[in-house]
């Protein structure tokens, strides 16, 4: 019986870590549980199983305390980043969204460039000033730029705007003093919509300006 419930203290821990991570998100106001308690509760429960296995209860602790920091590392780091960047961009109508560890900032180019131009709006240099900040404080990223068009125009005027878009935003952050080198820039014209090309609301979503901040996995 003492045996059997020393085997359940891990489980028991990893449940009491993920319950006390759990977190309001300010903007739906709906419960989440905070990336690093995601991906330090899988580590520590994958911990705990390949250490119950080899050396029973006290094995499963030891390998839940070590699986538990080592899948939070990473975790850690991209939740101050969201955080940050959250903070630093709220109320100015960037998008931050993330999928796993990759961040993703979502620039609609009615605040970022005039119609049909490429040049970004002044009253947007602060803006792209906080991401430059942030980019520099968190360093362990790569960024890739993407500019979008929405599908009036065609081709031949949709790919070199977004190209041109997507180039004036590396330019404005390099000129902030984030490394030319951890960039990748891309004009996608009017691929990968995000909404309905028939409708001005749809078009007006499909023009914009996408940041992805992805781990550098030192191919780089």
């Amino acid at each position: 019986m003492i045996r059997s419930f020393r085997n359940a203290l891990p489980l028991l821990f990893v449940a009491a870590f993920m319950a006390g991570c759990q977190t309001t998100d300010p903007y739906t106001g709906e419960q989440q549980t905070q990336k690093t308690a995601k991906y330090g509760g899988i580590g520590a429960l994958a911990g705990a199983v390949i250490g119950g296995i080899a050396d029973g209860g006290e094995g499963a602790l030891k390998g839940a305390a070590i699986g538990g920091a080592a899948g939070a590392g990473y975790g850690y780091y991209t939740d101050r980043q969201e955080s940050k960047l959250r903070q630093e961009l709220q109320g100015t109508g960037v998008q931050v969204s993330r999928q796993g560890d990759n961040l993703k900032l979502i620039m609609p180019s009615n605040i970022t460039f005039d119609s049909s131009q490429a040049e970004i709006k002044s009253s947007f240099y602060p803006v792209l000033g906080s991401v430059a900040k942030v980019m520099k404080e968190f360093d362990k990223n790569l960024i890739q730029i993407r500019g979008y068009t929405d599908s009036t125009g065609g081709p031949s005027i949709n790919n070199p705007l977004s190209q041109s878009r997507a180039e004036s935003v590396a330019r404005y952050l390099v000129a902030q003093g984030v490394p030319a080198t951890r960039m990748s820039i891309y004009g996608m014209g009017a691929s990968n919509p995000i909404g309905d090309n028939s409708t001005q609301s749809g078009r007006a979503l499909n023009r914009r300006v996408e940041i992805d901040l992805v781990p550098n996995t030192g191919q780089r």
